[in-house]
């Protein structure tokens, strides 16, 4: 029976190439995008997807996304968390929080929630990183302070947050396998600042799109994941040591919850 399978960040890049893999083995796709003009020319290149827009540097905008597929899938059989990137300059959204932990973590937290009972038997993918080495995540401070913004350590806080969530979420909520990985330095258009797209699109040795979106997909076909686990490749890894903390996972997840509103 064909599987609904939503994929965050899929109008380029590994979204895009996971979302025509999936698409190919006969899966209902769902793309959420940001820019209308990419989210529509995605959605042609995969058969039979839906395209939902929506800005995760708006919660607003994050919940009424999830209403919108609320009502369209009684079940969703995978959500693969792929939206974030790097901003260049700090940034603090409309919600209070700087932009790279808002898109990259507090966006995917929030979403994730209010699909819980849809997502009830399957699966949640987070798109993390290697990056995640780089810094830790402060639960006590979204805000961030502009005059010690630099982006790479930002990101690099925000995909910690991803590995922390997929550990916290397979301790809480275990009707729902919840994993991460790290998809390679891949070929796209990913970067803050000219130097760093620059690098990205043209440095030798990077992984296609196409191989990184297969990581995702194998991830989703397979039925024997270590619930909580972090991927590289193939094989469970092990994070450094400030995202592999169970103490600061839990602190994470319950500012999470306050900054997001979902605490009950």
């Amino acid at each position: 029976m064909p599987r609904t399978v939503v994929i965050t960040g899929a109008s380029s890049g590994v979204g895009l190439a996971a979302a025509e893999q999936i698409a190919a083995q006969g899966d209902e796709v769902v793309l959420v995008g940001r820019t209308p003009s990419r989210l529509e020319a995605a959605a042609r290149k995969v058969p039979n997807a839906r395209a939902f827009r929506a800005d995760f540097e708006d919660l607003d905008q994050v919940r009424d996304l999830a209403a919108q597929l609320r009502d369209a899938y009684p079940k969703i059989d995978v959500l693969a968390g792929n939206a974030g990137g790097m901003v260049e300059r700090y940034r603090r959204t409309r919600d209070g929080f700087e932009a790279t932990i808002q898109g990259n973590h507090l966006a995917p937290f929030l979403l994730t929630h209010l699909l819980r009972d849809r997502l009830a038997g399957g699966k949640v993918i987070s798109t993390a990183s290697r990056a995640h080495m780089r810094a830790a995540v402060d639960p006590d401070d979204f805000a961030g302070d502009p005059a010690r913004f630099s982006p790479f350590p930002r990101y690099g806080a925000a995909k910690a947050a991803n590995i922390l969530f997929a550990a916290e979420a397979a301790r809480r909520w275990p009707e729902i396998t919840s994993v991460s990985f790290h998809p390679g330095v891949v070929r796209t258009n990913f970067g803050a600042g000219r130097a760093v797209r620059f690098f990205y699109k043209y440095a030798p040795g990077l992984v296609t799109p196409e191989k990184a979106g297969a990581l995702l997909v194998w991830l989703a076909n397979n039925e024997n994941l270590v619930d909580g686990a972090y991927y590289v490749g193939h094989e469970v890894a092990r994070p450094a040591p400030h995202a592999s903390d169970p103490a600061l996972a839990a602190r994470l997840w319950d500012a999470s919850e306050e900054a997001t509103g979902v605490r009950k």
